[in-house]
């Protein structure tokens, strides 16, 4: 029951491919197609500039694996992005649904390849680039969904607590008990 709107109308009320055209989606599992770099990147906007496709590296913390690849933007990316590790190919994704711009980011576990620090660097530069476009993280770090305005915890499929990090320590004892089992009593607090 209930609703989900976007720009103020159901999203059931939506063409799927308007809907679509409103969302940059980022999952776990993201998949690169064979091309290039730039193709990649351009399938999120395909008249993006370079100089817009090297700011959603930068956010997306790919601009320095990508400046020592063999062309740069210009560098082959193989079907599935066999050709660079589980980390790139989410970074890469990243800067894809960076370059669409779009009202809304999906992000599905989408930094959980990425080491503590990368995922810090990220989350930083999505905070001081995304604009007004709403963030919808699924995560299962603490540390990623930690700053959120509203977490929603699920247990089973149910929400269990909703709440921001401070409220959800205080009232969920689902959500303390994940806490406790990744923070550092300093980290939690």
């Amino acid at each position: 029951h209930g609703q989900v709107l976007v720009n103020g109308t159901d999203v059931r009320r939506y063409d799927p491919e308007t809907l679509w055209s409103c969302i940059g989606l980022v999952p776990q599992r993201p998949y690169l197609f064979g091309g290039t770099v730039a193709s990649n990147l351009r399938d999120g906007r395909c008249d993006a500039t370079d100089e817009e496709l090297w700011n959603a590296l930068h956010v997306a913390q790919s601009d320095d694996f990508v400046s020592h690849m063999d062309g740069k933007l210009e560098a082959t990316i193989t079907q599935g992005g066999t050709n660079v590790s589980g980390g790139q190919r989410q970074r890469l994704s990243i800067a894809r649904a960076l370059v669409k711009d779009p009202d809304i980011y999906i992000f599905d576990d989408a930094s959980s390849a990425l080491d503590v620090a990368t995922d810090s660097r990220l989350r930083a530069a999505l905070e001081a680039n995304h604009g007004d476009a709403a963030m919808l993280i699924v995560a299962q770090r603490v540390s990623t969904i930690r700053n959120a305005d509203q977490i929603l915890v699920l247990d089973a499929g149910h929400i269990v607590g909703r709440g921001t990090h401070d409220e959800l320590i205080k009232s969920c004892p689902t959500y303390l008990e994940i806490v406790d089992s990744q923070l550092s009593v300093e980290e939690a607090a």
